[in-house]
């Protein structure tokens, strides 16, 4: 879903706590101090040293951002085996899906179990999407209203959908899990949360950090607004706590959000993190390309 960057995040709050499960708990901001035992390498490096390809499952990979992620992976095909899962046939024809195409519903544990059996890794790219209520007339002024059809609300989607699958790749050990939330988390007012009254970054943040506490070596995007724009030409931002939003550059393309996803599976400095990401504008600064650097100046596990 595009996110669309709005007012200037606050400091860290305590969240109220509307959930069945686990409540969520606010940011703890640690700073990572050393790694987790013998650095690992990245997961395309032993399809270089002549092994088999990493296998790469991204889930909403009918979206917008995720068939990017699934295209990019497809050109490589001598560093990753690509899979995606998609919600419907339609979706799977969209992105000209063959047998490596999944259909599934992320709140069912039992149609999501196929494609991630046997993977290395998972690039989770699924969101609550709000559709405009009808009869919206821009000319009359006004805003327009949302809402989320019965069952696809966020926290059936972004929390229980992305719970379900954090925990089937955690039932076959996968070895690293990519999450792509948003920015705006730590501000429980962001018009974001209202948006048909899903409070759907409550519920993403309730998500990334169960993540975090899974144990399994994670990577968590939290994108700034949305753009359909060519990715490479930009110098790309990385920050923590919504600071970003404090700033005038808050948006990034989904082309550079692609290519963050896939190269945080190649380095081992991605893993234990959690940053929001942006970027500058176009002629500003230089193409980001070394994105070991990148994730190396990252301090933060959430």
């Amino acid at each position: 879903m595009t996110t669309a960057a709005a007012a200037a995040a606050t400091a860290t709050m305590r969240l109220p706590s509307p959930f069945k499960a686990t409540p969520f708990r606010p940011p703890c901001h640690r700073v990572v101090l050393s790694t987790r035992g013998p650095r690992r390498a990245g997961l395309a490096v032993s399809a270089a040293a002549g092994g088999s390809p990493p296998t790469v499952l991204v889930t909403g990979a009918g979206g917008r951002t995720g068939q990017i992620v699934y295209r990019k992976l497809k050109e490589r095909a001598d560093q990753f085996v690509a899979r995606g899962l998609v919600r419907t046939p339609d979706s799977k024809a969209k992105i000209d899906g063959g047998d490596d195409v999944f259909i599934g519903d992320i709140r069912d544990t039992g149609s999501i179990a196929p494609a991630i059996d046997g993977i290395d890794a998972l690039i989770i790219l699924t969101s609550g999407v709000p559709k405009m209520k009808p009869g919206f007339d821009p000319s009359k002024g006004g805003r327009p209203e949302f809402y989320f059809e019965e069952g696809s609300d966020p926290e059936q989607v972004d929390w229980i959908g992305q719970k379900n699958q954090i925990d089937a790749a955690k039932s076959i050990g996968v070895k690293q899990i990519v999450l792509v939330g948003s920015m705006g988390g730590t501000d429980i007012n962001h018009p974001l949360n209202k948006l048909g009254n899903g409070n759907i970054l409550v519920w993403k943040r309730k998500a990334e950090q169960y993540l975090a506490d899974s144990g399994v070596p994670y990577t968590i995007i939290r994108a700034g607004g949305l753009q359909d724009k060519d990715g490479g030409v930009r110098e790309l931002i990385v920050g923590k706590d919504d600071e970003i939003l404090k700033t005038e550059t808050k948006t990034v393309a989904r082309a550079d959000v692609a290519e963050v996803c896939i190269q945080a599976l190649l380095f081992e400095e991605a893993k234990f993190k959690a940053f929001d990401l942006a970027s500058k504008p176009e002629g500003e600064g230089t193409p980001t390309t070394d994105f070991k650097s990148v994730f190396a100046q990252i301090a933060t596990r959430f």
